[in-house]
């Protein structure tokens, strides 16, 4: 069975997202790493149903701040981003986000996705980081701002 390559990716502040990723170092102590909850995908495309589900993900100490856990992505709506399908990303639960940080939302209570966050006059603009695909147009109180992306956990080819 082929060996797989982790990379842990922390995010640099006041920075934009596609180059906010720094490289974050494995600890050479294991009571450096800790656990955190992976409570199931987020969708970088297409909003997907929230079925949450808990397992746990160790990572670096440094990458965890207060209320973190993590979700898996899946889809390709982020790739400007430097985030791709298949990554973890590291999320800092909050319930407001800034005019373009990237933001896990809710919509309508039921469906959660993975994108830019802009807020316009007629309402919120949730933007994906990658050409290919169209925003997604809703009023305030269609979504919930559920955490911000503070890091990434790659593995395999695109770890190398």
């Amino acid at each position: 069975m082929p060996e797989v390559t982790t990379q842990f990716l922390l995010r640099r502040t006041n920075r934009r997202l596609a180059e906010a990723w720094s490289p974050c170092p494995m600890p050479g102590d294991a009571q450096e790493m800790v656990e955190v909850p992976l409570l199931g995908n987020v969708s970088a495309g297409m909003p997907i149903e929230a079925c949450p589900s808990v397992s746990h993900i160790r990572v670096p100490r440094r990458m965890v701040r207060r209320n973190t856990y993590a979700l898996r992505v899946r889809g390709d709506s982020m790739i400007d981003c430097n985030i791709f399908d298949g990554d973890v990303i590291i999320i800092e639960q909050c319930e407001s986000a800034e005019n373009g940080e990237t933001a896990v939302v809710m919509i309508n209570n039921r469906e959660v996705t993975l994108k830019k966050l802009y807020i316009e006059k007629s309402g919120v603009r949730l933007q994906p980081a990658n050409q290919q695909m169209a925003p997604i147009f809703l009023r305030n109180s269609d979504i919930q701002v559920l955490g911000m992306v503070m890091g990434v956990v790659r593995q395999g080819e695109l770890a190398a």
